[in-house]
């Protein structure tokens, strides 16, 4: 796979890899014990460009495209998948304000987001609105220079502990087109979180729900123009997508590693594991469906750099594939090292509950399939 990346690509993920190495890998079981979200280790991952990758150099970011981006957090997240999937996050919605914002908003916004003084949140999904994001029901009425925001959001990575929060609100009628979008600060009046969900994995970075009642919002801070949230939305996911079966691919190689090191050193029956022809099978399996699953999320990434007119179908693909095998890969990892897979000195256990939301997540993958169904139809 590296053999067909440029020097430069092959630089970001080497300087990931070494970051996770010493950063992130040291401290990822304890983060997920004690349910720490590691802000320091955050912020320097942004003096490194990791929390603004594909912002534009002239606005403090990296500069850099998706492939980069899918590099960063595949190398992040063999180390830490729930830390990685929460800076993935928070590259969305600065690289929205990036690509979507006025000159004042980037000028207000990015250089807190670039350097992680300010962490970030993307508010879609609600209570009663998932997989069909376009009934949300969370409202913004303009009133003077502001709107006045009402409603609930569900499931929010960083709620409670985020600056800024990407919130999608209907500002006009029922349906996708009367959906626009607001950067809100943490301090608004009218914004409160729920608590601390308990969750079976992402232990590094609090979920909670956000609510918002009768939360004043400057018009200055609607981003794009009314009705234009929802495409707006659905543009961050198609990156989000890639970013999260980059995440699945890491955690996944980290589990093939340590289960590759384990056949060759546990013997049963006076012979390694790794002489058994069923255990030959298995690696062989786990590290194409890999590989393969790479290939796929990398020729996404491509096709959402250069534009392409069906890159949302082929994000939807990886994300569908990427995840699916990413956590059957961990799966026949735990299996291979038996009881030891099971336990949490490993971090097979922490990557298995980490890489499961990955299939519900950025849109369910059986709505990926819908994806790149009505993209075939439609051709």
């Amino acid at each position: 796979m590296l053999d067909e990346l440029t020097d430069e690509q092959q630089a970001v993920y080497a300087m990931a890899l070494d970051f996770a190495a010493a950063e992130l890998a040291p401290h990822a079981a304890s983060w997920d014990r004690d349910e720490v979200c590691p802000a320091a280790t955050l912020r320097r991952a942004a003096t490194l460009g990791m929390a603004a990758i594909t912002v534009a150099e002239a606005r403090g970011g990296a500069g850099l495209g998706r492939v980069e981006a899918a590099l960063v957090f595949e190398a992040l997240a063999g180390a830490c998948c729930s830390t990685a999937a929460y800076l993935s996050i928070h590259n969305m919605v600065a690289s929205l304000i990036d690509r979507f914002g006025d000159a004042a908003q980037r000028l207000r916004f990015l250089p807190d987001l670039v350097t992680m003084r300010h962490f970030a949140s993307y508010c879609l999904t609600e209570p009663g609105a998932g997989s069909d994001a376009a009934s949300l029901g969370t409202t913004a009425r303009l009133d003077g220079d502001a709107y006045v925001l009402d409603g609930s959001k569900a499931f929010i990575s960083g709620g409670g502990r985020s600056d800024l929060y990407l919130v999608m609100a209907r500002t006009g009628a029922e349906g996708a087109r009367g959906i626009s979008a607001f950067v809100v600060e943490k301090e608004r009046p009218g914004l409160s979180f729920g608590r601390n969900e308990r969750k079976l994995g992402w232990h590094s970075q609090p979920t909670a729900m956000v609510h918002l009642d009768g939360c004043r919002v400057p018009a200055a801070n609607r981003l794009g123009a009314e009705g234009e949230g929802f495409g707006l939305a659905m543009a961050g996911l198609d990156g989000g997508r890639v970013n999260i079966a980059a995440c699945s691919l890491g955690a996944a190689r980290a589990c093939l590693d340590q289960a590759l090191a384990h056949v060759k050193e546990r013997r049963q029956f006076g012979r390694p594991l790794a002489d058994f022809q069923a255990v030959q099978f298995t690696l062989a399996d786990m590290a194409t469906e890999l590989e393969a699953a790479r290939l796929l999320t990398l020729a996404a990434a491509r096709k959402l750099d250069a534009g392409a007119a069906d890159a949302t179908a082929a994000a939807a693909m990886a994300k569908r594939f990427a995840t699916d095998v990413g956590f059957q890969v961990v799966d026949r990892a735990m299996q291979l090292l038996g009881g030891y897979g099971y336990l949490a000195d490993h971090a097979i256990e922490r990557h298995f509950r980490d890489t499961r939301v990955h299939r519900i997540l950025e849109g369910t993958n059986e709505i990926m399939r819908l994806v790149v169904a009505r993209h075939l139809l439609a051709g």
